[in-house]
């Protein structure tokens, strides 16, 4: 059984480290939510040994980074809480000792791996930075049908990290000198890499930043595209965070591409208007693909008609349910 320390450590980690995601896992009934903080907590606690480790060798590294996983695996006993909490989760929802290290191995190649020359080799790292992390989500939502959730899963988790790293350019640069992007679109577009590391503003950088984003929402429309195959008590929260994650790219649309001189943000009041506007057109419409068109920041794909608005309602109305779903979730912070 998962300890009471443990998830209150994973809550704890959550909060002081994934605001967005926090916002998101708040929304999910209490059986997934316990389950979140602690997956999140390991995710960041490994994620951690490779971020944090100016001045530690990579051999050291490598060797907690293998401590993790054998306790992870609950093949060596660990005193940690969050380890032994996951441990424990682990064997409860049956998650896949495959997804587990496939997630290890690629907090291994981040210690020595800082450059992708391919998209499919930068996808290839995902698949255990972002895409095992969706199924073992997916593993601990326990669908009826996992088999047509799991792909949606991966491309939503895939479009979430993608996110993160066109959000963080500068700052993957600056605090871990590694970059993201793949190199085939830097070349595509003519920019140099000493261009970003001297953080320096072109067209070309431009025209390269919008090339991914598109890539990234391709993945945001097919993974919401399998919310439907969730159950039902957590399509809404998953929904969310598809929305809160998407409303990068808005930002960085805003900032003309610029993100080398600053990391974008996204302030908590934004957050809870995106929440309370979600919640709105759910309340009328329980198809996420059709919510996630009227409220997220991605744009509809050429071949899509754009989404019908609803004004069917009172203005009025409206504007009192928006204003006490904020007041609201508010609380949630």
């Amino acid at each position: 059984m998962v300890s009471d320390d443990g998830v209150a450590r994973g809550k704890a980690i959550q909060r002081r480290t994934g605001k967005t995601f926090h916002l998101a896992t708040r929304l999910l009934p209490e059986r997934v939510r316990e389950a979140t903080y602690v997956l999140y907590a390991f995710f960041r606690v490994a994620d951690e040994v490779v971020d944090d480790a100016e001045g530690v060798p990579p051999a050291e590294q490598r060797a907690e980074l293998e401590r993790l996983r054998a306790a992870a695996l609950g093949e060596e006993p660990t005193d940690d809480p969050v380890l032994a909490a996951f441990a424990d989760l682990r064997e409860r929802h049956d998650i896949d000792d495959d997804d587990v290290n496939t997630f290890v191995d690629a907090m291994l190649t981040d210690v020595t791996k800082s450059r992708y020359e391919t998209f499919e080799e930068l996808r290839t790292y995902m698949d255990g930075s972002a895409a095992a992390v969706g199924r073992m989500m997916t593993a601990v939502m326990d669908p009826e049908r996992p088999e047509r959730a799991l792909p949606h899963a991966t491309a939503l988790g895939e479009a979430f990290q993608l996110s993160n790293f066109l959000r963080d350019v500068r700052e993957d640069i600056v605090e871990r000198d590694r970059i993201y992007l793949p190199r085939e679109t830097l070349d595509e577009y003519g920019v140099d890499e000493g261009d970003l590391r001297n953080f320096e503003m072109s067209d070309d950088f431009r025209r390269a930043m919008e090339r991914e984003l598109r890539r990234t929402e391709e993945l945001y429309r097919e993974g919401v595209a399998g919310i439907e195959y969730l159950p039902a008590d957590c399509r809404f929260p998953v929904l969310v965070a598809a929305v809160l994650y998407a409303d990068h790219h808005r930002l960085i649309r805003e900032r003309n591409y610029d993100v080398l001189s600053a990391t974008p943000s996204i302030g908590t009041p934004r957050k809870l208007a995106l929440i309370a506007r979600t919640r709105w057109y759910w309340l009328w419409n329980r198809d996420p693909e059709t919510v996630f068109r009227r409220v997220s920041a991605v744009p509809d794909a050429p071949d899509e008609p754009a989404p019908e608005r609803d004004h069917t309602h009172t203005r009025g109305f409206g504007r009192r349910l928006l204003h006490g779903a904020v007041e609201g979730l508010r609380r949630l912070t």
